[in-house]
């Protein structure tokens, strides 16, 4: 176990500054994007809008940088169990609301929510991975 997590912080401090920071600042905008939609669309959202930087920066991005070499299916995979935790947490230790009687509860029942909500958000790994792969090589030229 300790060699796994050694290998994952080398694997992190040898990620380009530029590519962290990429990451960072695309998540973080996309985190304020969804709790935002989320509020809006009254689903869920975070108690705290500093949140998104916890949740988004300080949970997604290593994650993301750990996955960003696996295909879209292990990325996926792999997401799913981090988000699973994430949601699982999030709903337990109230530190993020559902609205009463949502779009989603409407649309596949209350107790499907949380497992929807890491279905869906498990997503970001592969997707993140590729927009930040994208914008930081249309940015940073090699």
């Amino acid at each position: 176990m300790k060699e796994i997590l050694i290998q994952s912080l080398k694997e992190i401090k040898e990620t380009p500054k530029t590519m962290i920071f990429t990451y960072i600042i695309i998540y973080f905008l996309w985190g304020l994007g969804m709790n935002q939609f989320g509020a809006e669309m009254e689903i869920a959202r975070f108690s705290y809008w500093w949140q998104v930087i916890t949740c988004y920066i300080l949970y997604m991005v290593p994650i993301s940088i750990l996955l960003k070499k696996y295909n879209f299916f292990n990325q996926y995979a792999y997401g799913l169990v981090a988000m699973g935790i994430l949601e699982f947490l999030g709903y337990w230790l109230q530190t993020s609301y559902v609205y009463p009687n949502n779009l989603l509860d409407q649309l596949f029942n209350p107790q499907n929510f949380s497992l929807g909500m890491a279905l869906f958000f498990a997503l970001y790994f592969p997707a993140g991975n590729w927009l930040v792969n994208k914008v930081h090589s249309l940015i940073f030229k090699n």
